[in-house]
């Protein structure tokens, strides 16, 4: 008779095998251009509305503003906890800097909301949007993001978390905000040379925030929560992750293509 544990590592291998094939045939998949991918991924996730978006050397990103600072925030925020070697870092900052981070949230969802009533004719709005500001709001927000995620991904995945906080204090908080105001001034300055690095940089935050959330579902669902000793053990359910976020955007591609062809949407 097969033993479970066998029978769990042949499961696993097909997992991985299925996951890896993914990967490959979305790397391969037309569009094959950097920036192809990138528009594909924004695609998926993005209204790309082009008043409401930067230009680059003639080119639009693929994010709106709002979502390409969202997720650029992501990134600078993973790779503070990087940099800081807050590798294993499995607590959430202390209550005051929580709290800021909710309000980073909520001023992302009011200005949202703010901005999406100027889309009927007529309708009430505090005062005019801007690029800048869904910008700025969006990168508050998406680092917040990442500092929740982050800590209950390393809890999830390790056998032995570090019991260190992500963000230690208020202090260590508003250190992000000088670079979060350098992004926005070099952003919205739209300089060509920079079409690239933050077309692929706000795509792949798509990426890495997708797969964080899919990784720990992999964790739970395969039955390896708190067995990762080493990032070698980390590479099977980041696999997994990566494959399930793949076809979640493409999934969400498929969508907005038959939603468009179906209802005729402007965007």
């Amino acid at each position: 008779m097969e033993r479970p544990a066998s029978r769990r590592s042949r499961v696993t291998a097909v997992v991985v095998a299925l996951a890896v094939l993914i990967i490959v045939f979305a790397i391969l998949v037309p569009p094959l251009s950097v920036l192809g991918k990138a528009d594909l991924v924004g695609y998926a996730i993005c209204h790309q509305i082009p008043e409401r978006s930067f230009v680059l050397a003639g080119r639009q990103l693929p994010l709106c503003a709002r979502c390409t600072g969202t997720f650029l925030g992501a990134v600078l925020g993973l790779t503070a906890m990087l940099l800081l070697r807050r590798y294993h870092a499995s607590r959430l900052p202390p209550v005051p800097v929580l709290v800021v981070l909710v309000f980073f949230v909520a001023f992302w969802g009011f200005d949202g909301v703010n901005s999406y009533m100027t889309l009927f004719p007529g309708a009430p709005h505090l005062y005019e949007p801007r690029n800048w500001l869904r910008l700025t709001t969006g990168l508050l927000n998406g680092l917040a993001l990442v500092l929740f995620v982050y800590p209950i991904f390393n809890f999830t995945l390790w056998q032995e978390p570090s019991k260190e906080r992500v963000i230690r204090n208020l202090w260590e908080l508003l250190a992000f905000l000088p670079l979060v105001a350098l992004l926005v001034l070099v952003t919205q300055a739209e300089i060509d040379v920079l079409l690239y690095p933050l077309a692929m940089l706000s795509s792949l935050g798509v990426v890495m925030m997708l797969t964080l959330i899919h990784g720990m579902v992999a964790v739970v669902v395969m039955g390896r929560e708190g067995t990762a000793r080493t990032w070698r053990d980390a590479v099977t359910p980041l696999t997994v992750g990566l494959a399930s976020a793949i076809l979640e955007i493409l999934v969400m591609v498929l969508i907005r293509n038959y939603l468009t062809a179906r209802f005729g949407l402007p965007f």
